[in-house]
């Protein structure tokens, strides 16, 4: 069963998007700023992929990815945010993140893009 780390400011979006995630089979996490997403990604605590928002207060989503990178932590990214422009989609995917969501996120399309991220790594470890 695969492990998911929701990465948000808005609680109430981490909430309904780790129920609706739970409720079809994946493990979910919710941290609601960088520092805490950082410090589970750090414990050894297995996480398959991170759903990350850029915008946040403090350290936002390009910090998490910036030290994922630096420290090389090989973990699948997908950026969800309401900031949705193509330079941030660009410095995004430069910053190692496997794919880019607009919010609001369609249900669907979003677990999509899941399985499709989730799928290349295990075509990878084959």
């Amino acid at each position: 069963m695969e492990s998911i780390l929701i990465v948000d400011d808005d609680v109430k979006l981490c909430d309904v998007l780790s129920e609706e995630l739970s409720e079809i089979g994946y493990l979910t996490d919710k941290v609601y700023n960088a520092d805490d997403a950082l410090k589970i990604l750090l414990s050894g605590k297995p996480v398959d992929l991170i759903l990350l928002d850029l915008k946040m207060p403090g350290k936002d989503g390009f910090y998490v990815l910036q030290v994922l990178k630096k420290m090389n932590i090989n973990i699948k990214v997908i950026v969800l945010t309401a900031y949705a422009d193509v330079k941030s989609a660009i410095d995004s995917a430069k910053m190692g993140a496997n794919d880019f969501i607009s919010k609001p996120y369609d249900l669907d399309e979003l677990l999509i893009t899941i399985r499709k991220v989730l799928q290349k790594e295990l075509e990878h470890e084959d």
